[in-house]
């Protein structure tokens, strides 16, 4: 087990050549304090020596569950009420005039923000529900609206597609999205959006939890090691790890 504070290791979590990539973490206090949080409630779990399989194929040594976020007021008010400076200051507000949540793990969140900005609310489901009107987007969308689209994290950004190609298709402008957290080792999840005209936004990646864990010791020597060689070369590492190569379609990342 190398996830709960200090429980492999009664010793400090040594740096590990230095402080954990700081040129790769947001650098921010609101990013250091989000990835903080998310390790105290639990939300994100370290185990290298069984990785995690994800549905992309890749094997990882940590894995992240934001949607535990929403159980745990305290924290949830914290790191909303830094989204909703961060979006105001990479964005503005008054550029933005409806918020969509992506199906399901963005809802909660986009929520949460259009309540604290005074702003409709949507969600765009991944595809149409099948029945009665068909509707892939649920709630009132008038075309030409600037939308945000609203998501938990961002892997490689592949799923975040199918929600911003129905956005478009209602005739709105989407181009911004914005995560909670963001993985920030997969330069295909800026690339995909880019050319789809969005930019991504992120309060915290990786690097700023793998800085957290080191610091505040939620890691141990080993967990802190194995995270950092996946940072490092995740696909290496996943395909050492019994990993197998995502299959070539954007969909399936998130």
């Amino acid at each position: 087990m190398a996830t709960k504070k200090k429980t492999t290791s009664s010793a400090p979590a040594k740096g590990l050549n230095g402080a954990a990539e700081p040129s790769r973490t947001t650098g921010t206090p609101e990013a250091r304090e989000t990835a903080r949080l998310l390790l105290e409630i639990e939300a994100i779990h370290c185990r290298p020596d069984n990785p995690y399989i994800f549905t992309s194929g890749r094997a990882s040594p940590v894995y992240i569950d934001c949607r535990k976020l929403i159980s745990f007021p305290e924290a949830r008010a914290k790191i909303m009420g830094y989204a909703l400076k961060a979006i105001d200051k990479e964005i503005g507000w008054n550029k933005i005039d409806v918020v969509a949540g992506g199906e399901t793990a963005g809802i909660p969140f986009a929520a949460f923000l259009a309540a604290l900005a005074k702003k409709p609310m949507i969600y765009v489901r991944k595809q149409p529900k099948g029945f009665g009107r068909m509707a892939q987007i649920e709630g009132d969308l008038k075309p030409g609206k600037r939308v945000l689209l609203v998501e938990d994290l961002a892997t490689d950004g592949g799923s975040k597609l199918v929600f911003i190609d129905a956005l478009k298709k209602a005739e709105a402008k989407v181009t911004d999205c914005f995560v909670i957290f963001h993985y920030g080792i997969f330069p295909q999840s800026v690339e995909t959006l880019a050319v789809a005209g969005v930019k991504l936004h992120a309060l915290a990646t990786w690097w700023d939890a793998l800085e957290a864990a080191e610091k505040h010791k939620y890691f141990d020597e080993k967990g802190l090691a194995e995270t950092r060689a996946f940072l490092q070369a995740p696909e290496q590492w996943s395909a050492n790890h019994g990993g197998r190569p995502p299959a070539p379609r954007p969909t399936l990342g998130r």
